[in-house]
Parts: structure tokens; sequence; C-alpha cells
């Protein structure tokens, strides 16, 4: 075996050629572990998972004000995760996975459970379907982003991003408990095509703001200050109501920058047989929220 490759320089370039590319591999997977605040964002991101399971335990329940409160909970902890990974340089291939992982259990299948359980009850079989193509949806919609992440304008998302419609179903739990409403009718006649109407938003095309390139060390303009004052007076006067207005009016504004003319045009990235999609998301991917 040894004389083969002392023979053939070729072939002993190639296996040191390997070598080298899987110590490589090697040191980009193990090196994060090795940093001792990569427990941080870890554990950020646990939290919110540990949030969508109360979430669901909440709804089966019947708390369903606690669930829509979980999910808030879990949403703080999705944006937090990713800037305290980039902030501290421990992004990792682990990282997004995991974050993806999360964001599945609790803005897709928690929504869909506090959904079901709130309002699609009485609609038997239909509400089950409505519920489960919910999740079945916001899943695509994750794997989509991890894909796509990289090929499109960091500024605007493809689709309604997983956490946005979760938070929508959450705000309109805490509008409905707010106001002290009883009407079971319209609410299965609202949340049954809400529902629904959320799921084909994560999946299309339609363009949604993305806040990821904000810098908060710059200096901003004197309105966008004053609207922030105001948006965060509101959500300690009447955090309930604030929550479903802001949720809503991310939801509608996707539908407004298509209608402006605004189009994703982004397409899946065309890898090589030998190159496998996930590498190539990892490549291109620091540890984001939604995540999509």
């Amino acid at each position: 075996m040894n004389n083969r490759y002392r023979r053939n320089p070729r072939a002993r370039a190639a296996r040191l050629r390997l070598i080298s590319e899987l110590r490589d591999r090697r040191e980009r997977v193990v090196a994060p572990f090795k940093r001792g605040i990569f427990l941080v964002p870890v554990t950020i991101t646990s939290l919110g998972l540990l949030a969508g399971f109360y979430s669901l335990i909440s709804s089966i329940n019947g708390h369903f004000v606690r669930a829509a409160v979980m999910i808030a909970f879990a949403f703080i902890c999705d944006g937090l995760d990713g800037r305290v990974a980039r902030l501290s340089r421990t992004s990792s291939p682990f990282g997004v996975e995991y974050d993806s992982l999360t964001d599945v259990v609790a803005f897709g299948v928690a929504p869909a459970v506090l959904a079901y359980t709130w309002a699609l009850k009485p609609l038997r079989l239909v509400g089950v379907i409505i519920a489960g193509l919910y999740v079945v949806f916001a899943a695509f919609r994750l794997a989509r982003f991890n894909v796509q992440t990289g090929s499109v304008d960091k500024r605007r998302f493809v689709g309604l991003p997983v956490p946005g419609a979760a938070a929508m179903i959450a705000g309109l739990v805490f509008a409905y408990h707010y106001f002290y409403l009883d009407a079971p009718q319209m609410l299965v006649a609202v949340i049954a095509p809400l529902t629904a109407a959320l799921g084909i938003l994560m999946i299309s095309r339609v363009p949604y703001p993305s806040f990821k390139s904000i810098d908060f060390y710059h200096r901003a303009p004197l309105a966008v200050t004053a609207t922030v004052m105001v948006v965060l007076t509101c959500l300690v006067a009447v955090p309930q109501v604030t929550a479903c207005v802001l949720a809503t009016a991310y939801v509608l504004s996707g539908p407004f920058l298509m209608l402006a003319g605004e189009q994703m045009t982004a397409k899946m990235p065309v890898l090589r047989p030998s190159e496998p999609v996930a590498q190539k998301a990892r490549e291109t991917s620091p540890l984001s929220s939604q995540q999509g």
C-alpha cells in the first residue's frame, strides 16, 4: 500500500489533500464547542424551545392566555439568540440547525395547537386539517429559509416569517381576552380562514421586511425615535392590544409591499451533486433567528 503511493505521486497528493480537507471540516465543527460562551446562545434557544413546549401544555389544559404568553416569550428568545451568537462570535452549524428545530416547535406546532384548542375544535376534522397544514407550511418555510440564506436580499424575507405568523395568533388571543369577548361562532369564522391564510403566506413569495440590517449603534431620525418610544409606551400600558396591532401590521406589510410593486426573485440554489444542501446553507448562514 505504501509502495503504491510512493510510486504514484498524484495518488499520494490526493490522499494528503483529502486528509487536509477532513481536518478542516472537523475543525469547523469542533471549534465552536471549544468556546465557553457558546453555551449562552444555545441556552437562550433552549429557553425558547421550553417555552414552546409549555405553550403546548397550556393549550391542552385550556390556559390559552398563558399559551400565548409562552409563544411571546419564545419570540423574544428567538430574537436574542442570533444577536448574542453574532456579537460573541459563537455562530455554528449546530446553532443553525438547533434554532430551526426550536422554531418548528415554538412557532409551528405550538401556535397550531393553540389555534385548534382555542377556536378550531368545533370544526372537528376540518379544524385538525387546518392546524395540521399550518404546521407543515411552517416546516416548509423554515426549510426554504435555511436553503435560501445568502441568496436573497437581507432587507427582505421571502414569505411570512414563521415567528410573525405565530405572533399573529398569540396577539389575537391577547386581544380577545383583553376585551372579554364571548363569541364562539365569530371566533371560529375568523380564526379558521386566518390560520389557513397565515400558512399560505408562509410558503408564498410575498416580500416581508427584515429587521436584521438595523444598526442600533448609529443615530436614527427623530421621527423613527419618536415612533419607537410611542410603541414601547403602548407595550407597557396595553401590551395585549399593542402586540395584536403590531402583529397585524407586520402580516399586512407583505401584501402592501407586493401591491407597491416589490417582488422576490430569489431561487433555490443550484448545488453540485457532491455538495450537500445543508452544508451550502451553513457556509453562508450564521446563527440567526426566523426564523425564518
